[in-house]
């Protein structure tokens, strides 16, 4: 597949692209690909999500100058050494407003930041909450394995209640965050869920999410095979994950379960999200009748309590896909068109304008 079988993602700024390849010049994930060792443990779910990130990338259709991925500390953060891009392996779970700067400072960069559940939800937490709520135009990737990797198997911000580790021996009281449902509670722009194992689903939540002009959070479910071995069995297991993923399709009725048994209605009288058996038995509820899934409602709520239909401890059921997808002015965008409103004032203006500034307001002589 060549960058022209993809739409264009929508990265423009007034009437601005960030540059793309010349016609004609074709890039493979080959080209993507640095020549550093990838180092993770053997069957580590990171090696998946790599290989997915390089071969898309060249779809994009952009030149690698102009890509960048920032990555905090973590097991996935190592990303950046194995994508011939610009990169930055930056500070603990600061990475979000690295890019920040970067995204506001060049309009001619695609940005991406790569995080872990530990990076971006604990020492992160705020920094991550505050990029999303001010929508700056960059992509996060959140790699959820629902355990601290790098350092060896602590429990981590989105473990299980309960969680035997290094640092909980008689389990985990903590009661985990949903990191979806955190950034439909910040009002982030674009949210969605995919799996490191299903390439084609990953791939698809990508293009999606780099298309979006906005701040674009993937939660990638990663299973880390050392430290917390089968955490995401339910829906990976040939036999389970047709009732454990629920599929979200914008424009389509919710159904999942084996032979589409089971579907997502609204209860009239309280509001929530529930999950009833599909058919036209006496207790069944007509496909009809289901719950239409609108990523673009500007209204996230629904969206919410979908995401609330994950279970805390992952063994039973997991909405997968697109949340929400939906407009709204970008951060970055405002703020260049601040500083350009500002420097096209005539100089003498400008002066003024600093002058009173400084002097406004309260002020103090001291002796």
């Amino acid at each position: 597949m060549t960058a022209t079988d993809l739409p264009m993602p929508d990265l423009r700024t007034g009437t601005e692209l960030v540059p793309s390849i010349a016609e004609g010049e074709t890039q493979t994930g080959k080209d993507f690909s640095s020549d550093q060792e990838v180092r993770w443990c053997p069957g580590c779910g990171d090696y998946a999500v790599l290989k997915a990130v390089q071969g898309f990338l060249p779809d994009l259709g952009l030149r690698r100058e102009n890509i960048v991925f920032v990555s905090g500390i973590g097991c996935s953060s190592r990303f950046p050494y194995y994508l011939d891009t610009y990169g930055m392996h930056s500070i603990h779970g600061r990475a979000p407003s690295i890019a920040t700067g970067l995204a506001t400072a060049r309009e001619d960069l695609s940005v991406w930041v790569v995080t872990g559940d530990g990076d971006a939800l604990s020492i992160g937490g705020n920094h991550l909450i505050h990029a999303l709520r001010r929508n700056v135009n960059m992509t996060i990737l959140l790699f959820n394995n629902r355990i601290y990797g790098l350092t060896k198997g602590q429990y981590s911000p989105t473990s299980e209640p309960g969680k035997i580790t290094k640092s909980t021996p008689m389990g985990s009281l903590d009661h985990p965050f949903n990191p979806v449902s955190l950034a439909l509670g910040a009002e982030a722009t674009f949210v969605a869920r995919t799996i490191d194992s299903d390439r084609l689903h990953l791939t698809s939540v990508l293009s999606a999410a780099a298309a979006h002009r906005g701040t674009s959070l993937v939660e990638i479910y990663q299973n880390c095979p050392i430290f917390n071995d089968g955490a995401f069995d339910a829906i990976k297991d040939r036999d389970t994950k047709d009732d454990a993923i629920i599929p979200l399709v914008h424009g389509e009725p919710i159904v999942f379960g084996t032979g589409g048994g089971k579907g997502l209605v609204r209860e009239r009288e309280t509001g929530a999200i529930k999950v009833v058996e599909v058919g036209t038995d006496a207790g069944q509820v007509a496909v009809g009748d289901l719950l239409v899934h609108d990523a673009h409602d500007p209204d996230p709520s629904t969206a919410f309590a979908i995401s609330r239909l994950t279970a805390a401890d992952y063994l039973h059921q997991a909405p997968i896909g697109i949340f929400r997808q939906v407009t709204r002015p970008t951060y970055d965008d405002q703020a260049r068109a601040q500083i350009t409103s500002a420097t096209q004032a005539a100089p003498g203006a400008v002066d003024e304008r600093l002058t009173s500034l400084i002097h406004g307001g309260d002020t103090w002589t001291v002796a």
